[in-house]
């Protein structure tokens, strides 16, 4: 009871109606002790083997957008490919497997950057996010 009242809350946080529908996409975003990495169509997908329940591809991409914005999941874009989502909202780094076309977690102490620019006039660096991009190896 105690998960359908956070997920309540979570919804309502982000300005959007607690339905069936978006309840069923809370409970796959954040049922889970694993955070995980997917797309609108990989999640729409998700939902529909877990629950057998068929939620529009809009109210998917609307509900996590919605997420998005409140800071409940991370968007991490990839040049030349999709927009990837992230249930783990802590400041961390991706490896991104072409080949696999999967992101990997890697810890945020693991990365040490040096040489960063200075951010443009009047601007500051909010965050740097690092994506390293891997593919197997050739046999």
């Amino acid at each position: 009871m105690k998960e359908l009242e956070n997920f309540v809350k979570k919804l309502r946080n982000s300005g959007i109606r607690p339905t069936k529908q978006r309840l069923k996409i809370c409970e796959v975003l954040f049922s889970s002790d694993k955070t995980f990495h997917f797309t609108v169509n990989d999640l729409a997908t998700i939902i529909e083997e877990k629950s057998r329940a068929k939620i529009s591809l809009a109210t998917v991409y609307n509900t996590v957008h919605a997420f998005k914005k409140k800071g409940y999941l991370k968007e991490i874009s990839i040049p030349g490919d999709k927009s990837y989502f992230d249930t783990n909202t802590d400041h961390h780094h991706h490896f991104f497997d072409s080949n696999a076309k999967e992101l990997i977690d890697i810890d945020y102490n693991q990365v040490e950057l040096k040489n960063t620019p200075k951010a443009p006039r009047g601007k500051s660096i909010k965050n740097i996010d690092v994506i390293i991009n891997v593919e197997n190896d050739s046999q």
